[in-house]
């Protein structure tokens, strides 16, 4: 019943929005660059890496799932149109999005000053802080970011994303190796080419969880707090509101838990992915 009412909530905020797109449809514009470009494409091209479970992920058959996939399916219904989810390497999503190849990012990005001088936010609408994976006994006892500054340790890290940032900062002595995908960071800690990968920690956990015979530890590290959004290209105003007010009568509806639960409780879809 509550599941019901909670749908039936969401279909009426749905709704609404859609009725405001369907309004943006109109000859005269919208002052929005994107939400016009959108409707009169009848597409909504959403940028995303595909390797970062339980928020997106790549199945066997080559589609992109996980809760960063549900939400951009969400705002593609909200406004009208079809969604066109850009599979790309992470550090390739901010330069597309500057360049209009793709019209907005949900793909487990950070908030960060450094990427809103160039870019919008909106949200958060999930929040993530980072994890340490090893198979190193001394590795999975660590405390404080302090404790992985060796030149004796090498870590994985995804180029172009906050776990670089983070590991140049804290462990300068540390051999970084800045990876284009987390799946090849974590290959590489199996393989024992890296004695850890810094990553957030439910990228940490699923991994530890998909190959249970590797030894691998997933490790709490509370050194950051990341606030995951969605980016936009900046000067759209109108865009932001919209995804502002739809993120908002989501979480109000209850349809972002009921989203963290489809995902993060119970991983019955790993014997989907590659």
């Amino acid at each position: 019943m509550k599941k019901l009412s909670l749908l039936c909530t969401l279909a009426l905020i749905v709704g609404a929005l859609s009725g405001c797109a369907e309004m943006n449809r109109a000859p005269a514009p919208s002052a929005s660059p994107v939400v016009d470009r959108v409707l009169a494409a009848g597409v909504l091209r959403v940028g995303m890496s595909g390797d970062m479970p339980p928020l997106n992920m790549t199945t066997k058959q080559d589609q992109v799932i996980g809760l960063d996939a549900d939400l951009a399916a969400l705002v593609a219904d909200a406004m009208g149109v079809k969604l066109s989810v850009q599979k790309m390497a992470f550090a390739e999503l901010l330069p597309a999005l500057e360049a209009g190849r793709i019209d907005m990012i949900i793909s487990n990005m950070t908030m960060t000053p450094g990427r809103n001088l160039k870019v919008a936010f909106v949200g958060p609408y999930f929040t993530s802080g980072k994890g340490l994976l090893t198979k190193r006994s001394t590795l999975a006892e660590v405390k404080k970011m302090e404790d992985l500054n060796s030149a004796l340790f090498t870590f994985a890290v995804l180029k172009g994303s906050t776990s670089e940032a983070v590991a140049k900062a804290g462990a300068p002595k540390a051999k970084l190796v800045a990876v284009a995908s987390e799946n090849e960071g974590v290959q590489m800690v199996i393989d024992g080419r890296a004695d850890g990968m810094l990553a957030d920690f439910p990228i940490c956990a699923v991994a530890a969880y998909r190959y249970p015979n590797a030894g691998l530890v997933p490790v709490v590290a509370p050194i950051t707090y990341e606030p995951i959004g969605i980016a936009v290209p900046k000067g759209d105003p109108h865009l932001v509101n919209l995804l502002q007010n739809l993120l908002n009568g989501m979480e109000k509806a209850g349809f972002m838990k009921e989203l963290g639960e489809k995902w993060f409780g119970k991983p019955t879809w790993v014997d989907q992915l590659k």
